[in-house]
């Protein structure tokens, strides 16, 4: 970032005030090993997303993010991975879906030009049942409940720095008792596969994930909302819980790697890298959620918001 000083910094990383877009210029290209991130959406009723507020109309967002994804593309080494969580909306008094964020999703892959790895849906648990004219009053659909989260890699061979074993699950209570049985239903299935007697015997240190990911998004109890609240800092309303950010995190870089958030918000990018051991960099344009997203890291007195 040359000698831009940076609105607070830790031992492994440091946040920015401004537009991503001249932040992004400014980073050494090729030097970043994952960019996370979590963009204001394309929603028709809008939330405050400070300086943004006005640029996320579904019908011009594609090119808006566009000015992004260029400057993403160029500061990921050639093994680098793009993560972007994007929440879907509906079409204004129709029970039907925007197709903006796949849009988003054709035109990285056509234009910048990334590809897409993986992609994954976030199921946020305590989504409440929206929205309520098709859902709760007509009933005429069910609860909005997942969100889509795509993963590009910059490499056409699509090499990257993934490795599922860091993000191993807890073997179920159904396999520890097949592991304990010794045997499986094994032999052919009608969708082809042929599976053999000890195919799934193998203990590893745990079973791979799905790319459903079960996450709560209640934070009702964090301290950063509870410190924000307390000292009267506006809270960034679409933040996630750090654990997305720190399953990506974890599959997709290692120990020391860069990870870059240019829509930082409430910072839970930078947080996931940080316990991670990762190194970061968050960027955002609206000060009060830079302001909050301190206490991620340091405590109220460290910051002066207590004498």
């Amino acid at each position: 970032m040359g000698e831009e000083p940076p609105y607070y910094s830790t031992e492994m990383g440091a946040a920015y005030l401004g537009d991503s877009r001249s932040l992004l210029d400014r980073v050494e290209k090729k030097s970043v090993h994952l960019v996370l991130t979590s963009p204001p959406f394309a929603l028709r009723r809008q939330k405050n997303y400070g300086s943004w507020s006005d640029k996320i109309d579904p019908d011009s967002y594609v090119e808006w993010f566009l000015e992004f994804a260029r400057r993403i593309y160029d500061v990921l080494v050639p093994n680098g991975s793009f993560v972007v969580h994007l929440g879907g909306t509906w079409i204004p008094g129709l029970p039907f879906r925007s197709l903006y964020h796949h849009k988003l999703a054709f035109e990285l892959c056509e234009k910048i030009p990334f590809h897409l790895a993986q992609d994954f849906y976030w199921y946020n648990t305590a989504k409440l049942p929206l929205p309520a004219q098709w859902v709760t009053i007509e009933r005429i659909r069910v609860k909005d409940a997942v969100d889509p989260i795509w993963w590009f890699c910059k490499n056409k061979s699509g090499t990257t720095y993934a490795n599922n074993r860091r993000v191993l699950q807890p073997y179920s209570e159904s396999m520890k008792k097949l592991f304990k049985r010794g045997s499986y239903n094994f032999g052919h299935r009608p969708g082809g596969a042929d599976i053999g007697e000890k195919t799934f015997l193998k203990r590893n240190r745990g079973s791979i994930p799905p790319n459903l990911l079960r996450i709560s998004g209640t934070e009702s109890n964090s301290s950063y909302l509870r410190f924000c609240r307390q000292y009267n800092i506006e809270v960034n309303p679409a933040r996630y819980p750090v654990a997305v950010p720190e399953f990506f995190v974890k599959l997709l870089t290692r120990k020391g790697d860069v990870v870059l958030d240019p829509f930082a918000g409430s910072n839970a990018t930078g947080a996931a890298a940080e316990r991670l051991g990762r190194r970061w960099l968050a960027f955002d344009i609206h000060e009060p959620y830079l302001k909050g997203s301190q206490l991620r890291f340091r405590t109220p007195q460290q910051i002066g918001l207590v004498n």
